[in-house]
């Protein structure tokens, strides 16, 4: 009988889910749909490229954030864009970031190869090993090797028996490569769910056994971005489950070892991620629909501006097109002054003719005049949606 049978009782690779209440499915469900249609949804190449950089800076902070990282959102964002400075003093916080993105990189360039790494323990291995590269560790700890000694967690929990930990990850491997995470014919077209339950369970069996000396928890982050990536999950929302619990620490946490204490009753931990994902997809699908707006909105002036010619037309098209993405009501003082394009538009015009411009763009169904403020009418291209209050795009 080995050690961790006795000291780790609730390591069982087993998952029954059979008792999950009925919200657990509605909102796995809700989860694939939802990335179903934002794989197939188009975005402006610069719009992809930001939401790409955005939400990848989220993750990576996340993951470092939850070991001791103090680098925040905004200075990832500006180390992917190669624009961060920092001190001698803060170069590994740097170096915790570059590990990450390295990793995620990698990922990503095999899962557009068409090659995605199959979960091993060699793999495992070496995202430990691309997790500690180039940091200070302890003297007992080997980037990318199963570690010989015990580890104490928090002070609370403990890691599984050291002699057991190749045996435990050969076994979980074995079974999330099982059939019990592969959807059966009938319920091929549920691929993303199984894909997503397995990603979680990966990261909690991880933090479980707790195979290395150092970075357990952004190594078993790392599987789950990866088991989501390889699965066909549009690669922003890749990085949800990590920036989720980051942003709840405290009862990620909790749940962690609610996990352990109740004996291996999973199906809480499941509920916590799988409601922090969906949060975060809900989010992203908002920033997505924003972008669809915009570009309809844009659309419609043109169009509606098609065969009008001449200077002042021009001015009222790129007058109402500034006004919608300020997104709030103006003056017409601050009308004049909203982009230097309008500023030099009107700077040799009297007040006149931008109320000339202003009542020609209400008359054409593009602006409405709230009081002595005027906004764009975006919700013109909302007709057919069901009613609500909307005012601004």
């Amino acid at each position: 009988m080995r050690t961790y049978t006795k000291t780790h009782p609730w390591i069982t690779f087993k998952a029954n889910l059979s008792h999950a209440h009925p919200k657990l499915w509605l909102m796995l469900g809700e989860c694939q749909s939802k990335c179903e249609h934002l794989s197939k949804a188009p975005l402006r190449p610069e719009t992809a490229r930001e939401l790409h950089q955005v939400y990848l800076a989220k993750g990576v902070q996340a993951t470092t954030a939850i070991e001791g990282n103090t680098l925040t959102e905004e200075q990832v964002l500006q180390h992917i864009r190669g624009e961060l400075q920092l001190p001698p003093s803060t170069e590994y916080m740097r170096q915790e970031i570059d590990n990450i993105i390295r990793a995620c990189n990698e990922t990503m360039g095999h899962v557009v190869a068409g090659t995605p790494p199959p979960l091993s323990i060699e793999r495992i291995k070496e995202l430990n090993e691309y997790v500690l590269h180039h940091l200070k560790v302890s003297e007992d700890v080997q980037p990318g090797q199963l570690r010989t000694h015990s580890v104490v967690v928090g002070n609370a929990y403990r890691g599984a028996p050291a002699e057991d930990c190749p045996y435990l990850l050969d076994q979980l491997c074995a079974w999330l490569n099982g059939d019990d995470f592969k959807p059966s014919d009938s319920m091929e077209q549920y691929g993303m769910v199984f894909a997503l339950l397995r990603a979680i369970v990966a990261h909690l069996y991880l933090a479980w056994i707790h195979p290395f000396g150092d970075g357990n928890g952004r190594t078993a982050r790392l599987i789950e971005f990866e088991i989501l990536n390889s699965a066909g999950f549009p690669s922003p929302v890749t990085n949800l489950l990590s920036n989720h619990y980051n942003q709840t620490r405290s009862e990620y946490y909790r749940q962690l070892d609610l996990a352990s204490k109740s004996g291996g009753e999973i199906l809480p931990f499941i509920e916590y991620a799988v409601q922090g994902f969906l949060d975060g997809l809900r989010d992203y699908v908002e920033r997505v629909w924003k972008q669809h707006y915009d570009v309809v909105w844009r659309s419609y002036v043109h169009e509606k501006f098609r065969h009008l010619s001449g200077e002042a037309h021009k001015r009222r098209r790129t007058l109402v097109l500034d006004l919608s993405r300020t997104g709030t009501a103006k003056t017409k003082n601050e009308i004049a002054e909203l982009s230097p394009m309008l500023a030099k538009a009107y700077a040799q015009k009297t007040s006149k003719t931008l109320g000339r411009d202003l009542n020609e763009l209400i008359a054409m169904h593009l602006i409405r005049k709230e009081g002595d403020r005027y906004r764009a009418r975006t919700e013109e291209i909302l007709t057919y949606l069901p009613v609500r209050a909307v005012n601004t795009i």
